[in-house]
């Protein structure tokens, strides 16, 4: 980590990251270190919150440690509380805490999606509501990153919970972009393709995984083609979208991985059609078929055919 903190961009910055013990928000809490914000890390377990914060300080930067689920409003304040009392300042919130309970619609109960809403939509809105409110009460033109995923996007087998969460996600980023710009503070959401615990699991990435895990670099396939990285290929733009240069960019969904970047459209109409007197069953029946399932569209990520190189043999 270079030692003139000075000409670092994120230099007198203060950020919290949530669920950045590890994977990706442990990613993402050391590069806004590595750019020079002072860091409050998250996680529910002490000794993963604190060996973070040691990678962050053997490395040269500045970070402490909040132990606590997110999700309740008391957490959200004590994140909040613990930056200003810490550093003195609050400028940039990093949403990625989040939990799993993947399973079909009819098997899904209760508790599963309550707790998945619960940290990952509650949980972004209870940090951000305490952080926006403190930066617009400070006059602070700060950054809020929220992170969602190409399942809110675009739907995914057996994530019902997870799907709705990060569509909300990505939604209220559009609601707090037009609520904030006043007060000079920003909102986007991010939408990270990397191998973390999830995709570890799932036979298509084997062969990228098990690349990552040994150290050396993924195939160009999973890179370019699917746009499939690591954790430290998203931080990058975690911590340009918390910089002063990001200062114009808000209500955005920006997609990450690999090699690639994208710009998630915002949802518009494909085709608009008018019937004089309203759309009656029988207008709907004369015409349903030319409007609206001529113009269905796609649900679901598809990937292309893994090459015969990247092939791994089922269990």
């Amino acid at each position: 980590m270079a030692s003139d903190t000075s000409a670092r961009p994120l230099a007198g910055k203060v950020a919290i990251v949530t669920g950045s013990g590890r994977g990706l928000g442990l990613a993402y809490a050391q590069e806004l270190a590595r750019q020079g914000a002072q860091v409050v890390v998250n996680d529910v377990d002490e000794a993963i919150a604190q060996a973070a914060v040691a990678s962050i300080t053997d490395a040269g930067g500045t970070a402490t440690a909040v132990v606590a689920p997110v999700g309740p409003t008391q957490t959200a304040d004590t994140l909040v509380q613990t930056a200003v009392d810490t550093y003195g300042r609050l400028d940039i919130l990093v949403t990625n805490a989040g939990v799993l309970r993947d399973t079909v619609l009819w098997k899904m109960s209760d508790d599963d999606f309550d707790t998945v809403i619960g940290v990952h939509l509650r949980g972004t809105f209870t940090c951000v509501r305490a952080a926006a409110t403190y930066m617009k009460n400070n006059e602070i033109a700060g950054r809020i990153i929220t992170i969602g995923s190409p399942t809110g996007q675009r739907g995914n087998f057996g994530q019902t919970n997870y799907a709705a969460a990060k569509a909300g996600i990505v939604g209220m980023v559009r609601t707090w972009a037009l609520e904030l710009k006043r007060a000079g503070i920003t909102a986007n959401a991010v939408i990270p393709v990397a191998a973390t615990a999830m995709t570890a699991t799932v036979p298509y990435f084997a062969a990228a995984v098990e690349a990552d895990e040994k150290g050396e670099p993924m195939p160009p396939f999973f890179r370019h083609d699917l746009g499939f990285g690591t954790s430290d290929d998203v931080a990058g733009l975690i911590a340009y979208l918390a910089s002063d240069a990001a200062a114009g960019v808000t209500g955005q969904a920006i997609g990450i991985g690999g090699d690639r970047l994208q710009v998630w459209s915002h949802p518009e109409p494909v085709v608009t059609e008018y019937h004089d007197g309203g759309w009656t069953y029988d207008a709907l029946e004369s015409s349903f078929a030319d409007i609206v399932a001529a113009n269905t569209q796609s649900v679901g990520e598809k990937f292309p055919p893994l090459p015969d190189d990247l092939q791994r043999p089922q269990a």
